[in-house]
């Protein structure tokens, strides 16, 4: 899909906000040029509170909305700022679209070569970010509500990817859908035995050892066909996922970049003008 030229009212000012409409959370940064000066996430928010910042300029120091999910007061955002937002959730979409200095960024924005029409707009850019920043061949990895592969060949073209559940969405869908007990990602620190003799540990065994086996496949046939590429992984269980992976493949994650703003990188370079 080729790249639609941004307009001039895009370049906007030096600073400038971002926000990436998830599939459960709000995730929000701050830059100041090209420096990110702040970064944080947030629940999804109703029509009324999104009504009540927008009018209030995206000051968020003035609503302090759910300040539990807020950075302190002094890593916060001037109001009045553009926003560059993208976002998976239609029913967000517009309602972030009212603010009177937003833009929109979408697929036929980013200039990777073989998009799919159907591709997430956060896959894209978190590919775009890590292409730009990290290089190519780039296979990026984000461990967030859903799982996700996608990769990028040397010139910077979709080679493709996959997406299954995130760990705390098994986890979460085993409990929902069963009398099996609810489990946190929070509690796995190292990886449990294979052969578990406790339901909890079971759980996080079958899960664990599957997911982990899977990405090794993965990561292994990515290294077959672009030996040397950069592996980045990203998402709101990177530092877990990347822990078991070196527990489990300490030789695949020699080469693994930690990072948790892909997708506002990817932002950021979509802003330049070509």
């Amino acid at each position: 899909m080729a790249a639609q030229r941004l307009s001039d009212a895009w370049l906007g000012s030096d600073a400038w906000l971002g926000l990436m409409v998830g599939s459960s959370r709000l995730h929000w940064v701050w830059f100041d040029g090209t420096r990110l000066k702040s970064a944080w996430d947030m629940p999804h928010l109703d029509g009324e509170a999104i009504a009540a910042l927008i009018h209030h300029q995206l000051d968020f120091k003035t609503l302090a909305l759910l300040p539990e999910a807020l950075p302190p007061e002094a890593n916060l955002p001037p109001p009045h700022l553009p926003l560059w937002f993208a976002s998976v959730v239609p029913s967000q979409t517009e309602l972030w679209h009212t603010y009177p200095n937003a833009h929109r960024i979408e697929l036929g924005h980013i200039p990777i070569a073989g998009l799919y029409p159907t591709l997430g707009v956060d896959r894209a850019l978190a590919l775009w970010g890590a292409t730009q920043t990290l290089g190519a061949p780039m296979l990026v990895i984000d461990a967030g509500t859903a799982l996700t592969l996608t990769g990028a060949d040397g010139a910077a073209r979709l080679v493709g990817g996959a997406i299954l559940p995130g760990l705390q969405l098994q986890m979460r869908s085993l409990h929902e859908h069963t009398v099996l007990p609810s489990l946190q990602t929070q509690d796995l620190i190292t990886l449990p035995s294979r052969w578990a003799v406790g339901t909890s540990e079971a759980i996080q065994s079958g899960i664990l050892y599957t997911l982990l086996a899977g990405l090794q496949d993965f990561i292994a046939d990515w290294l077959r066909q672009f030996p040397g590429s950069t592996i980045a992984i990203t998402g709101g269980d990177r530092l877990l996922l990347f822990n078991l992976l070196q527990q489990r493949f300490p030789h695949l994650v020699a080469e693994v970049k930690l990072e948790a703003n892909l997708i506002f990188w990817g932002i950021q370079a979509v802003r330049k003008p070509y």
